[in-house]
């Protein structure tokens, strides 16, 4: 969904090197009038691309501008997410400002974490607390009726600008959502995953969305708005997620949420593993023995965490965290805990957390190598070779999938 680093192997096209150049001389820019004039050169060409649907160009720059030059990718990236999640509309007359919101769930879960239809009193007892919690009293709302998982969300700068349009005059018209849902993917079984409601929030142009913008009385803080919206929401949440322990994170702009409730996840992945083969195989925390690697293919990716037996060689359980556009770490400091930080001081303080004392961490970069028979990934032993994750023969039948 346009949150982890791009990957294009496309070779630059001019369009490309426009965008590069662009986002460059932006992210250069000494003033505020100079800034203007790249900004609006930059959304032209960005706005065209998203419009014609060529999400491969948006691609290949930001993977070159990742590559060759962090300010200007910042740059690019954060133009492309703002003109895919917000748009002025006019209507009747009268202009509006839209933003796409992602209202997060981050949960795990013993068992399995629902996602799918959101039934007309979920929907609007959402649109309920919304109004009364976080959007201004002259916004407007579109909801759609689904629950998400992460992996049925847009995939792209160029899918997320078309749900904002749809959902934008779904909102301002106060007209049916026109989306086809029936077809989604599958939910992929985990322990710990975010689920996600997606709205659309409409205002006038120039007057606050959120109540935090607003003058008082209606001024609400951002710190009070989240703690009303997780009053608001409790019970229709825990109506949505049984069996689940959940957190509500404050609605925002899709692609920030999106981000963020995918970090929120991952320290719950670990402790939802734990807890999952204390369960299932009876061993506390203390007797887990947990191997850390790097993962990718010139840079690192994601980290997995390969869980054991103490004692014991064989990986019987693996946990995937995965790096964002916004996360780097240098090949020679994969495994250097002396940052607060850096991911692997993250991942290490996330496993004594949950009561894991011996970690081992590989200093090398391997391979994201995937399993050929099944797909699933491989993860590392402590002797430096990847292996599949391998619960014994008296484990219980049904096991989750790897976060």
């Amino acid at each position: 969904m346009a949150v982890h680093r791009p990957k294009s192997s496309q070779r630059s096209s001019p369009d490309v090197e426009r965008l590069v150049a662009d986002a460059i001389s932006l992210a250069a820019s000494g003033s505020k009038i100079e800034d203007l004039f790249w900004e609006e050169r930059l959304n032209v060409r960005l706005m065209r691309l998203l419009k014609s649907q060529n999400q491969n160009v948006i691609d290949a720059a930001l993977d070159q501008t990742f590559r060759i030059n962090t300010d200007a990718f910042e740059v690019l990236a954060d133009s492309a997410e703002t003109l895919a999640e917000s748009l002025p509309m006019d209507h009747e007359g009268q202009q509006w400002d839209v933003l796409l919101l992602a209202l997060p769930i981050v949960a795990h879960t013993r068992y399995q974490i629902p996602s799918g239809p959101l039934s007309a009193p979920a929907v609007q007892s959402t649109a309920t607390a919304l109004h009364s919690t976080i959007a201004s009293p002259d916004s407007r709302l579109a909801i759609v009726p689904w629950l998400y998982s992460i992996d049925q969300m847009p995939h792209s700068h160029c899918q997320t600008g078309v749900l904002t349009e749809s959902l934008a005059a779904a909102a301002i018209a106060g007209s049916e959502i026109k989306l086809e849902l029936r077809d989604m993917s599958e939910t992929i079984a985990v322990l710990a995953d975010p689920r996600f409601i997606i709205a659309a929030v409409a205002a006038p142009a120039g007057t606050p969305l959120f109540r935090w913008q607003a003058e008082p009385p209606i001024r609400i803080e951002r710190g009070m708005s989240l703690i009303g919206w997780q009053n608001a929401m409790q019970d229709s949440v825990a109506a949505l997620l049984p069996g689940c322990e959940f957190e509500l994170l404050l609605p925002e702009a899709y692609f920030t949420n999106c981000r963020l409730a995918d970090k929120q996840v991952r320290p719950l992945s670990i402790r939802a593993a734990a807890n999952f083969l204390e369960s299932t195989m009876g061993i506390v925390p203390a007797g887990l023995s947990c191997v850390v690697g790097a993962f990718g293919e010139e840079q690192a990716d994601e980290y997995r965490i390969s869980f054991s037996a103490k004692g014991s060689s064989e990986v019987m359980y693996g946990v995937i965290w995965p790096l964002y556009d916004r996360e780097t770490v240098s090949n020679d400091a994969l495994n250097d805990v002396s940052e607060d930080e850096s991911p692997i001081k993250k991942i290490c303080d996330s496993l004594r957390e949950a009561g894991i004392e011996d970690v081992f961490r590989h200093a090398m970069l391997f391979d994201p190598e995937l399993c050929d028979d099944c797909g699933a990934p491989l993860f590392p032993d402590r002797s430096g070779e990847v292996v599949h994750a391998e619960m014994p023969d008296d484990a219980p039948m049904q096991q989750p999938l790897f976060h």
